[in-house]
């Protein structure tokens, strides 16, 4: 077993929180009653996941997508307050990382979707915080063919919007919500731009600046680095991990 703060602490460490500005807080964000020797991870701390880690018998669970995000009410009411009710009742404790976890050359999403990519030279890009990576394909690829490689990996169907290039070597990535960074990986000379999300402009800025695009979904980019990062914790502090996946099509 282990306390949850000093859990926390290897992570922050781990995952250089502190030189990340968020738009959530890193670490620790419910203090749950006991010790931990069974961990769950999740990509977003819903009731769902929740629920799922009590029937467990968790005793902390490590998500991608935790609570009180920048601008929004932070008064635990509504769906926010049955989150709240499901998760001290439960006793587990509340761990998330966002950005940092994005960021991890090695556990990140942006590390481990590039091990789903299959990309060779995988590295990020300097000045994106290990948010924009770049790596390149063994072969010269048609576009379609990289999305329905991608599509099968991932296990759900990605959306592509073609532009520019017949076949594509040099590609960038960025996991989640990062289509706006289409415009820096244009710059940089990536041939297809994959990410989790599209945004209406996006296609635009793909087809003028002639840079295909693959939207390969917020949830589906980002279910990876979690539960390496559990998997990670499960092996130094000898714990008991299970990775739960709550379905979302986004």
């Amino acid at each position: 077993m282990v306390d949850p703060h000093a859990l926390v602490r290897y992570c922050d460490n781990l995952l250089d929180a502190a030189n990340f500005t968020d738009y959530a807080p890193n670490g620790l964000q419910v203090e749950g009653t006991r010790q931990v020797a069974r961990l769950v991870t999740g990509v977003t701390a819903c009731v769902a996941l929740i629920e799922a880690a009590r029937a467990w018998d968790a005793d902390a669970i490590l998500v991608h997508h935790g609570w009180f995000w920048k601008n929004e009410n932070p008064c635990l009411t509504g769906v926010k307050g049955r989150r709240a009710r499901c998760l001290v009742e439960s006793g587990a404790s509340l761990i998330a990382y966002h950005l940092p976890l994005d960021a991890h050359p090695r556990l990140g999403n942006n590390a481990t979707l590039a091990q789903r990519l299959g990309a060779l030279d995988a590295a990020p890009v300097a000045a994106t915080q290990g948010l924009l990576w770049t790596g390149r394909l063994g072969n010269a690829t048609p576009p379609r063919q990289l999305a329905a490689t991608l599509s099968e990996r991932l296990g759900r169907t990605v959306t592509l919007v073609e532009a520019g290039h017949a076949e594509v070597t040099k590609i960038g990535w960025c996991s989640g919500g990062g289509q706006g960074y289409i415009e820096q990986a244009a710059d940089h000379g990536m041939e297809v731009f994959i990410s989790g999300e599209i945004s209406e402009q996006t296609t635009h800025l793909a087809r003028e600046r002639g840079i295909s695009f693959i939207a390969a979904g917020h949830h589906a980019t980002e279910r990876d680095g979690v539960r390496a990062l559990g998997a990670h914790l499960a092996d130094n502090f000898g714990l008991h991990h299970r990775f739960i996946e709550i379905e979302n099509p986004a």
